[in-house]
């Protein structure tokens, strides 16, 4: 038998401590929250991916009453970017939240399963890591890699 120890390194910085560019993308993370649809549960979530290119596409969540039929603003941005720049990898992402009291999370808001796996396909398309910055209303947490989000990941494809 042996034991196995997985961790996961996280950087937390204040807003003010971010470069241009990531304050950039976390800018464009929380302002994508406005185009949320999120009538049933009132969480409303943005998401920017900064593109190899230099471009930035954003996402937001939406849902809808035939529940699972919505879709998270991280597969959101990350589909629109894989749609409108075929072969353009990712070079960063950020995720912002609300809740239901319409104020920024006070914890940054992880991405479900659902859209970890799909990032992580995105970041091996890109052929490196891919960090990903997640906002909260006092901290930014920065991780070295999707991968990092989803240990043990499904990566036979």
């Amino acid at each position: 038998m042996k034991e196995l120890d997985i961790a996961t390194p996280i950087i937390a910085r204040g807003y003010d401590e971010l470069d241009d560019i990531d304050r950039a993308l976390v800018d464009a993370a929380k302002s994508a929250i406005a185009g949320s649809y999120a009538p049933y549960s009132h969480f409303k979530v943005g998401a920017a991916i900064l593109l190899e290119n230099g471009v930035t596409v954003t996402g937001a969540n939406q849902e809808n009453v035939a529940y699972p039929s919505g879709t998270c603003a991280e597969r959101s941005a990350c589909f629109y970017a894989g749609a409108r720049y075929p072969g353009v990898g990712f070079a960063r992402i950020a995720v912002a939240a609300v809740g239901p009291d319409g104020k920024p999370t006070a914890q940054p808001t992880a991405p479900c399963g659902a859209c970890r796996q799909s990032l992580l396909e995105y970041e091996k398309l890109s052929g490196h890591p891919v960090p990903v910055l997640l906002a909260g209303a006092e901290e930014i947490y920065i991780l070295p890699s999707v991968a990092s989000l989803l240990p043990l990941a499904f990566t036979e494809f």
